[in-house]
């Protein structure tokens, strides 16, 4: 999901140009700041791609730099220091980058040794699950480390992949003909994903998995108490996103369609326009890129996870 937004008109504008204007004055009146410094140019880059782990969110940069924020009690949000990366993703309470060079970052929590990716190259895309990563290399074959006692990292025979999503305990992988395969744990059936076709992307949750096809509709198969895979009206829909129990689409014309559980309010996302791109995770949020640059948030924020406004 690493999505270059369109550049639009920014909110801030205003505030530059007064910042500028405030420089010039001073510039008349001797060049420089009280101190005898220049004053610095106030610089801004929008967000390309959001993630969301269980309780803190992530934001890829346009100039190859990473923002986070929420819980931080494993280091998940300590991606400061990180440059020239493309992509992110987020688990429970790790987060996995890519770089430019196909290498790949990492800070969190690594109890099953789902940071263990210091050795992997040549990779173009990243997912993380609840507790394992997932690669996509440039061949098209696949590398997976971390807990896998349902058998969601045993990833090695799969070829042709073009794209990947990790859940809580299982993997999905879309191959470059849009069929689709899945492994790790299928207590509800969400690996259940065999007879797929046409699909362009998918997502995996805690027991639910979706996948978007060609033709802008959406399937589902998994565990659906409250809903979350009741997506079968939906049209026109460019991408998907799942937390543990609701789900998440963004529409053809930028607006965001939602089911599922709705306790914190992470399917409020009726009034949202202008989006390209949303993440969820866990039981209570979901974050949306618009195509300025600006990301926007809902659901539960008791760690801070929603505080994206100044992105």
């Amino acid at each position: 999901m690493k999505i270059i937004p369109s550049l639009r008109r920014h909110p801030y504008v205003a505030r530059v140009s007064i910042f500028l204007v405030t420089v010039a004055l001073i510039a008349g009146m001797g060049g420089c700041l009280p101190d005898g410094s220049s004053p610095p140019l106030p610089t801004h880059y929008p967000i390309t791609q959001v993630a969301c782990g269980e309780h803190h969110t992530v934001g890829c940069r346009s100039d190859g730099t990473v923002v986070a924020v929420g819980a931080n009690y494993w280091g998940q949000c300590d991606v400061d220091g990180w440059r020239d990366t493309i992509g992110v993703d987020a688990g429970y309470f790790h987060t996995v980058g890519l770089k430019v060079d196909g290498t790949v970052f990492d800070k969190g929590r690594n109890n099953y040794g789902q940071r263990n990716v210091d050795g992997w190259t040549g990779i173009t895309r990243v997912a993380a699950g609840a507790y394992h990563t997932v690669g996509v290399k440039a061949d098209g074959t696949v590398v997976a480390v971390g807990w896998d006692d349902a058998g969601q990292c045993e990833v090695s025979g799969w070829t042709d992949i073009v794209h990947v999503s990790a859940g809580y305990a299982h993997t999905v992988g879309v191959k470059s003909d849009g069929t689709v395969v899945a492994v790790g744990l299928n207590s509800d059936g969400q690996c259940e994903v065999g007879g797929w076709t046409d699909i362009i992307q998918v997502a995996a949750g805690w027991q639910h998995t979706v996948g978007v096809k060609s033709d802008g509709t959406v399937v589902a198969v998994g565990y659906n108490i409250l809903g979350q895979c009741d997506v079968g009206g939906w049209t026109d829909i460019i991408q998907v996103a799942v937390g543990s129990l609701h789900t998440v689409g963004v529409k053809s014309d930028g607006t965001v369609v939602a089911v599922g559980y709705n306790e914190y309010g992470q399917c409020d996302v009726g009034d949202w326009v202008g989006i390209i791109q949303v993440a969820a995770a866990g039981l209570g949020q979901t974050v949306g890129l618009k195509g300025d640059g600006t990301v926007v948030a809902v659901g539960l924020n008791d760690n801070g996870q929603c505080d994206v406004g100044d992105w």
